[in-house]
């Protein structure tokens, strides 16, 4: 990797607290930075040089998976660090960072290679963008990139007008939209599944999977949030943008030799072939919930209307669930079943691939054989696991599940956004989210966007600690399937109570 400047816009904010000092220190204790390098903190408060690097030690020592051992190692890599106080409207304060970055660059003898990482709301992305343009702060003789956090727009029409506004300083191919999903260690090892796996490869098809799950359950609510979460809703926050990025890595099919601009063309050719939504007919496909009192681990939470910040009429969803279907030649006639939601039960982020059952006597539908299934599970612990039936052992001549582990955890293991901005530096794109499937995503939500603005679809009202809406079991029942590793028990108990919630809801709208 070719030395490099990172330009962090909001450099004093909680994401960078939090995800990505850390995750530059690993990189770093791990020879994964270039070097050298620099980078520039901004933001409106302040600071100083001391006291950013101040800050960012705080933070490794708080939130790094590596506690700092070697203290010179911890001083060099802080020494990187400058500060700048930045407007984000004021063209003048780009002209004096570009005076300290080209000084810092000469400094160090280095390319006029240059990173820029928003860690802002959306909302500033427009304006930093010209700036950086119209400043001459994105003139480089070396390579420029642009890495900008979530959400790309709010609907269709803002995704289509913020895009224009950053393809106007920068290219398509220097855009690096970040979706931390896909740079989780098992997101990114289920390419490699399939190539170092010809068995499952030949199984990734219609041929043999009956249904496919993908499930992303909180046990948190709103929690300082509300100002943002209540104009998106789980539809935006999670739906149109993490959840469907796990589908098309989940469903492509890549030749071995594949590289990013393959893995790009494929993921677009599955969000392209997603059946739309029928506007008339939506309420049938999708599951909308918000979340009422209830207790998580055994402590009362508030309901999703009684949280500070949220207006008690409100009727944005905390919940969704969905049946999806890819129209293609490898997934055609396959239910895909997508839920996410808040204050669920457990936290738990997993797919499962549940395969067709090849005995198919009536004697071997009564007998209660579970199906074979691989699971990838990406929290609260990463596993992949292909559960196969097989015969006891001991002699019952029963059928008992036999799992046989293809990835486990290790400790010290790279978390996403080491992954991400790795690659970042490295220019390589594969695990980040392409414009021409962002406005894909957007074109397949709209439809359900606009159902739930007319309230066409229910708001299903669902206890908090429980699994949501039952309504979202009656997707699969209706197909006879049925969520993998719920907790039964806890169902029947809400389902006993949802009647009650219901009613009261209703009597009061």
């Amino acid at each position: 990797m070719e030395a490099t400047t990172i330009v962090l816009f909001g450099a004093t904010g909680d994401l960078a607290k939090r995800k990505i000092y850390p995750a530059l220190y690993n990189l770093f204790v791990d020879g994964k930075l270039p070097e050298p390098f620099s980078v520039f903190g901004l933001g409106r408060r302040e600071w100083s040089d001391a006291k950013l690097q101040e800050n960012v030690e705080q933070s490794i020592l708080t939130f790094s998976r590596r506690k700092p051992e070697d203290t010179d190692k911890l001083q060099a890599f802080l020494s990187a660090f400058r500060y700048s106080v930045l407007d984000v409207d004021r063209e003048e304060d780009y002209k004096k960072l570009l005076d300290m970055v080209e000084s810092r660059e000469e400094e160090l003898g280095i390319p006029q290679n240059r990173l820029f990482y928003l860690s802002v709301g959306p909302e500033y992305f427009k304006t930093i963008a010209y700036n950086i343009k119209s400043s001459g702060l994105g003139t480089t003789k070396g390579w420029k990139r642009l890495v900008i956090e979530k959400p790309f727009g709010h609907d269709l029409a803002s995704a289509r007008d913020l895009n224009e506004k950053l393809s106007a300083a920068f290219t398509e191919d220097e855009i690096f939209r970040i979706d931390h999903y896909l740079g989780k260690p098992v997101v990114q090892k289920m390419e490699m599944l399939q190539h170092a796996n010809p068995v499952l490869q030949a199984f990734w098809t219609n041929r043999y999977i009956a249904n496919v799950q993908i499930t992303a359950n909180e046990t948190v609510g709103v929690e300082e949030r509300a100002g943002y979460y209540d104009k998106s809703g789980a539809i935006r926050d999670m739906f149109q943008n993490h959840m469907l990025q796990l589908l098309m890595m989940l469903a492509i099919h890549l030749p071995s030799d594949s590289g990013p601009g393959d893995v790009r063309a494929r993921k677009k050719e599955v969000v392209e072939a997603l059946v739309p939504v029928q506007a008339g007919n939506i309420a049938s496909q999708v599951v909308r919930g918000q979340y009422a009192e209830g207790s998580i681990n055994g402590k009362p939470v508030a309901g999703y209307t009684s949280e500070p910040g949220i207006a008690a009429d409100s009727r944005n969803d905390t919940f969704v669930a969905a049946r999806l279907e890819i129209d293609n030649y490898f997934w055609r006639g396959v239910p895909i079943y997508i839920r996410t939601g808040k204050r669920l039960k457990e936290k738990s982020t997993r797919i499962v691939i549940e395969f067709k059952e090849p005995l198919k006597s009536a004697a071997s539908k009564e007998s209660g054989i579970a199906p074979n299934l691989l699971v990838f599970e990406m929290a609260p612990n990463e596993s992949i696991t292909l559960q196969l039936n097989t015969r006891d052992p001991g002699g019952s001549g029963e059928f008992k599940p036999m799992n046989v582990d293809l990835h486990t955890h290790r400790d010290n293991t790279a978390e996403a956004y080491e992954n991400l901005i790795h690659d970042a530096f490295r220019g390589d794109a594969t695990f980040f989210a392409h414009w021409d499937e962002v406005e894909r995503s957007w074109q397949w939500v709209e439809p359900i966007l606009n159902a739930f603005a007319n309230n066409e679809v229910p708001l299903r009202l669902y206890e908090a600690g429980s699994y949501g809406p039952k309504e979202s079991d009656e997707l699969l029942a209706g197909d006879g399937f049925h969520w993998w590793f719920d907790d039964i028990d806890a169902k029947a108990k809400q389902e006993n109570q949802e009647g009650e919630q219901q009613y009261a809801y209703h009597a009061n709208h």
